[in-house]
């Protein structure tokens, strides 16, 4: 006999079955996608460059948001999370570290491509790799604070998969929302921005790409420093969790597919025809 479990407080069944099949196709296809730029950067040798160590290390976290956005899939079709408390505390983690690791590879990409077109010098391997494991160890430390009381993990309204724990909008949780922002969000969006309106760099498609994914969730998150977050729609609060799980796709049209060095390393670990280079390789001499 299969237990049935409740709904969520203010969700159809329709409502459940719909927000599980867009978590899953967006945590499948995401992964699926970040996978092929993971073994196009480890298998072929043209890609393996310190700029595009960058993209292949964004590809990676956004693998970890996929992987998270699938195991909410999987709890909302049982329609209530089965791994119990700890697990949800491990799930915050996970999605929490990854998600910010995101932001902050996009913007070390930003900064790397407007270094490279203004200096025509190319980033070195000891740069790239400390700037990668600053990055994650930097992430760890912020997503780590909820687990020790700075800050909480706690379910999302559909009760299938956890956050930060915005529905208390408290002391705790402003006097943790205000720094980590600034930190892991306001600094990188600034400067995608700055470089889109101060230099004639080509910032707009991933300044805007940022702003559909990661700006609902922001706007809920200060909502909740000010205001009573549970008021809103359990509805419209989903949709902040659902946009986001979309950064790892549109990831790796922007970032991937739209760098043609590493776009022809694709290629070529799909269908064995290497393109040729000579002309991406002269961009910046």
């Amino acid at each position: 006999v299969v237990t049935s479990y409740p709904l969520p407080e203010g969700f159809s069944e329709l409502d459940v079955f719909s927000l599980g099949s867009c978590l899953l196709v967006e945590g499948l296809l995401g992964f699926f996608l970040n996978a092929v730029t993971v073994v196009a950067f480890l298998k072929i040798r043209e890609s393996r460059t310190p700029s595009n160590f960058l993209v292949f290390s964004l590809a990676m976290a956004d693998m970890g948001i996929s992987m998270n956005a699938t195991v909410a899939a999987f709890s909302s079709f049982l329609r209530y999370w089965p791994y119990g408390s700890d697990g949800c505390q491990t799930h915050g983690f996970q999605g929490f570290m990854t998600a910010l690791a995101s932001i902050h590879f996009i913007a070390a990409i930003a900064w790397d491509r407007y270094h490279q077109y203004c200096t025509r010098t190319k980033l070195q391997w000891s740069s790239a790799i400390t700037l990668v494991i600053f990055i994650w160890l930097f992430t760890a430390f912020w997503a780590a604070m909820p687990l020790i009381g700075w800050g909480e993990y706690d379910y999302e309204p559909l009760r299938t998969c956890c956050t930060l724990d915005y529905s208390k909008g408290d002391r705790n949780y402003v006097s943790y929302l205000i720094p980590m922002s600034i930190f892991n969000m306001e600094i990188q969006l600034s400067l995608n921005l700055l470089l889109a309106l101060y230099v004639q760099f080509n910032c707009g498609t991933p300044l805007k790409t940022m702003l559909f994914c990661w700006g609902p969730y922001g706007i809920l998150a200060y909502y909740a420093a000010v205001k009573n977050a549970t008021l809103v729609s359990p509805k419209l609060r989903m949709i902040a969790p659902i946009l986001a799980k979309t950064s790892p796709t549109f990831n790796v049209f922007v970032y991937s597919l739209g760098n043609e060095n590493y776009r022809g390393g694709i290629w070529q670990l799909l269908t064995g025809q290497k393109i040729e280079t000579s002309a991406i390789e002269n961009k910046y001499k």
